[in-house]
């Protein structure tokens, strides 16, 4: 009876175990035009993160609204410092066609960056965010806390 078991955890024990590497913060701000643009959290940057970039994606549910990506040869660190603009075009990057954003919805941007330095440094970084209108009609970006509440008014989505 004891057998069973036992060959069930050698076998566990013999299998190459992999450390899934954390997910890292990324961070929205508003940029030109008061569109958002998008780079690693200075929380990130504080723990020695500073990944070589690979491709940003911003999603509406399942919808992709843009995509851009470094060719294979091409990389650039980044930083907190500098800001991915959402739609930017660099015409020589692939990248899809950038679509309106609207406020009031919930939008996820995926940062991609090539395997790091280190094992522990994240290899994507994420967050999600959306356009408020102000009071006098003006939209600002919004970046949504992950451990917010969602409440009635879509995480202050709907201001």
């Amino acid at each position: 009876m004891k057998l069973l078991p036992t060959l069930f955890l050698i076998g566990l024990l013999m299998c190459p175990v992999q450390a899934a590497r954390r997910v890292g913060e990324a961070q929205v701000r508003t940029g030109k035009g008061n569109l958002p643009c998008f780079t690693i959290g200075d929380r990130e940057e504080s723990r020695g993160a500073s990944p070589d970039f690979q491709s940003v994606t911003v999603t509406a549910g399942e919808r992709i609204l843009w995509r851009m990506a470094m060719p294979r040869e091409r990389t650039f660190a980044l930083s907190a410092s500098m800001c991915i603009p959402y739609g930017g075009r660099v015409p020589a990057l692939p990248q899809t066609p950038a679509a309106a954003l609207a406020s009031g919805i919930i939008y996820a941007v995926q940062l991609d960056t090539r395997s790091g330095k280190s094992a522990t440094e994240p290899v994507r970084y994420v967050t999600r965010f959306c356009l408020a209108r102000r009071s006098n009609g003006a939209m600002r970006v919004r970046q949504i806390d992950p451990n917010e509440g969602q409440g009635r008014d879509l995480y202050g989505c709907r201001a």
